[in-house]
């Protein structure tokens, strides 16, 4: 699923060992695209169990064991980076950076909480890297709703789901990326305030007045084009 080319030229770890990047890429390459749900209850001991062990063995170099955690956990982390973009192939790049990433920091990871919440603080720290870096290359660009306003008006049922996040995901692109990421955190991904701060590594107050000015912006983006933010 991962080839080798994909994950080591635009890898940010060019500085460590190319055998390290190696390892991390062989086992990307051999993951499965899809998994069953690794959510439900009954599985939530066994999975714990298993990351914990997992997590052990792959500090000793067992690269079986880092494939299982990321046999069970690429869906999540895929479902996270999508919030993140929506062009495919960046998309599976940012996947493969958060595994990347996850293995090189494996020796910091304590067990103190769920691997999943370890790895989702990890995906939010490169996809809010990503934008960043994207809000560096390129100027903002003057902001429109000409395709937002081609989505009927009176009508909500007949909006399509996929059309209508595009022009969400599209509009959401008009902020800087820190108000970016608090509004996809908070409003998208449902994240409530504390879950918010420990993806974001903010305290909660922090979560509170950047998501407060964040949603300004927003409206403000709506006022000056004769929209109305629904409350």
């Amino acid at each position: 699923m991962y080839p080798l080319s994909m994950v080591l030229p635009r890898s940010p770890y060019r500085n460590l060992g190319l055998r390290a990047q190696g390892f991390v890429a062989e086992i990307l390459q051999g993951a499965p695209e899809s998994f069953s749900d690794a959510n439900e209850p009954e599985n939530a001991a066994t999975e714990a169990f298993a990351d914990l062990e997992d997590s052990r063995l792959s500090r000793q170099g067992d690269p079986d064991a880092y494939r299982r955690l990321i046999e069970r956990h690429q869906q999540y982390i895929a479902q996270i980076m999508w919030r993140f973009s929506r062009d495919h192939l960046v998309h599976e790049e940012l996947v493969q950076d958060v595994f990347v990433e996850a293995y090189l920091s494996l020796r910091t990871y304590r067990a103190k909480a769920p691997f999943a919440h370890w790895l989702s603080r990890i995906a939010t720290r490169v996809g809010y890297r990503y934008w960043k870096q994207i809000a560096r290359r390129q100027a903002t660009e003057s902001f429109t709703l000409e395709q937002w306003d081609q989505l009927p008006g009176e009508e909500p049922d007949k909006i399509d789901p996929a059309q209508a996040a595009s022009q969400l995901h599209a509009l959401l692109q008009q902020l800087p990326p820190r108000d970016r990421l608090v509004l996809t955190l908070r409003y998208l991904e449902e994240c409530d305030v504390a879950e918010t701060a420990r993806r974001t590594g903010w305290t909660k107050t922090m979560v509170k007045v950047q998501a407060l000015r964040a949603r300004k912006k927003l409206e403000r983006l709506f006022r000056e084009s004769g929209k109305e933010l629904i409350p």
